[in-house]
């Protein structure tokens, strides 16, 4: 019953032009349920259909298939609710070292709060791509950047981390292409992040992608980098 009230939402989510849905009856039983007859009205919309739900569903539609160097194919998604376990071993497996340049301090994982926090997100004001290898057969998180936008939408601050035995095939660049990207079709003005100032492989990617880099004034270990999204093609 639980799993035909999910589907049925979710229809309701994805076509706007659902006014109104009129089952009766429905029986319900230990093997399912039984639409005996159904009718739906429907009704002119225009816009974007999440704009007219109080809560913006799962965006399955950012879901899509990528290579990454080595020619493995992963699954690039917004991270999810059930993403909590796995996103807590992605972050005790990375390197001290990984997790001082992510966290800008000495941490060793995520408590259980902060983890429910980073994946039952707003997904309105914020997002979290996460990627996944759907041919491992598990939800392991091979790397995640996320976006939190300000309450204006006009700026976005972002933050993420590839696992610490992946790098060089290109996954931390096509995360943040990726959020970048997803951040301008909201109308987002501009992408921003702190990074310490001895990160110097994520100071190299940002400026080959057109971010401004300069020391903050309030402490000279971090450096602000920002991106004008309106100013820059659709892809990146």
């Amino acid at each position: 019953m639980a799993l035909a009230l999910v589907k049925l939402a979710q229809i309701g989510a994805e076509i706007g032009e659902i006014a109104e849905i009129d089952i009766n009856p429905l029986l319900a039983g230990p093997d399912g349920v039984l639409v005996i007859a159904a009718s739906v009205r429907l009704a002119p919309f225009e816009g974007a259909v999440e704009t007219r739900l109080a809560i913006r569903p799962y965006p399955s539609e950012l879901e899509k298939h990528v290579a990454a160097r080595d020619g493995r194919e992963l699954l690039l998604r917004p991270i999810r609710p059930e993403d909590e376990p796995a996103l807590r071993t992605f972050v005790r497996e990375l390197t001290p070292e990984d997790r001082r340049l992510r966290f800008f301090s000495h941490v060793k994982e995520l408590d259980a709060r902060l983890a429910a926090r980073l994946t039952q997100i707003d997904y309105d004001r914020e997002m979290a791509l996460v990627l996944t290898d759907p041919s491992a057969n598990d939800t392991a998180i091979l790397g995640v950047m996320r976006i939190s936008a300000d309450p204006d939408g006009a700026h976005a601050e972002y933050a993420g981390a590839v696992r610490s035995d992946l790098k060089g095939l290109g996954l931390g660049r096509l995360l943040l292409q990726e959020i970048c990207e997803c951040a301008r079709r909201r109308g987002i003005g501009e992408v921003w992040g702190e990074v310490l100032a001895e990160n110097a492989p994520m100071l190299a990617l940002v400026r080959k992608l057109g971010f401004s880099v300069q020391v903050s004034e309030e402490d000279r270990s971090v450096v602000i980098v920002r991106l004008p999204l309106q100013q820059i093609p659709a892809e990146l």
